[in-house]
């Protein structure tokens, strides 16, 4: 405790708890917050999975890896998470759709060259 020069204790500011609905609205925040940041970490994990299996079938550096999966997206008008998770299903199912299938041959080849 600081005590000012003529030797009195410095007023203290005393905490108010919370109002009811101001911790309701917390709650419901910090809920979406939470539900956002596990989206956000599955998205992640399906990208970075999608990334890898584009450096393996193009011989490519992580970046690149990144840049054909952007590319592929931007010219499908598709979502990136989606197309990291056609592109993770496509090792299994060996299925992709045509036009995700031309745009990412045509990606590995400008990053190729």
């Amino acid at each position: 405790m600081n005590l000012p020069h003529d030797g009195s204790p410095e007023p203290v500011d005393v905490l108010q708890p919370p109002e009811p609905g101001d911790l309701k609205t917390k709650i419901v925040n910090l809920e979406r917050d939470n539900d956002h940041l596990q989206t956000a970490i599955t998205s992640h994990a399906v990208i970075d999975q999608a990334i890898g299996v584009i450096i393996a079938l193009g011989g490519l550096c992580p970046r690149q890896g990144f840049d054909v999966l952007k590319d592929v997206s931007q010219h499908t008008n598709i979502k990136l998470r989606t197309i990291a998770d056609l592109i993770v299903d496509w090792v299994s199912s060996k299925q992709l759709p045509d036009d995700v299938q031309r745009a990412l041959n045509a990606a590995l080849q400008k990053a190729q060259s």
